[in-house]
């Protein structure tokens, strides 16, 4: 048989078989080829699972994880991938400061949030209409 079995795989990257199968599952690892009904590993399946291991080390999501490894066309730079991923953490923390100013919220609906942020919107911009009191 050519490849290493699913037992090698987890012993030498440390990991337990079902690891392995659910990584397949949910898209990280690719199907496996197997050979008698058993799942065949090219050792480079190592390589990817410590780019996963770093992945979920560092607190990225399963999807972030697949995006990184299969998210992209094959001759898109590693660089370019990890850069991709950092914007989209800018973005998150973006829009957590802004919740963490909503947080401080007094109103009752999300109409008077509404009326609220085109209010202070209208202020900052001299020029723009303002909207109607209430």
């Amino acid at each position: 048989m050519s490849g290493w079995s699913i037992g090698e795989v987890a012993t030498r990257a440390g990991l337990r078989p079902s690891a392995l199968r659910y990584y397949e599952q949910v898209g990280l690892l690719p199907p496996q080829l197997r050979v008698s009904g058993q799942r065949r590993y090219d050792p480079s399946v190592l390589n990817t699972l410590a780019l996963i291991a770093y992945a979920k080390q560092a607190g990225f999501t399963i999807a972030d994880t697949k995006r990184l490894l299969s998210g992209f066309a094959a001759d898109v730079p590693a660089s370019t991938r990890w850069r991709e991923l950092d914007a989209t953490i800018a973005k998150a923390l973006r829009m957590r400061h802004s919740l963490q100013a909503a947080l401080h919220c007094t109103c009752e609906t999300l109409a008077q949030c509404g009326h609220r942020i085109r209010s202070a919107r209208a202020a900052r911009q001299p020029n723009a209409p303002r909207a109607p009191r209430r």
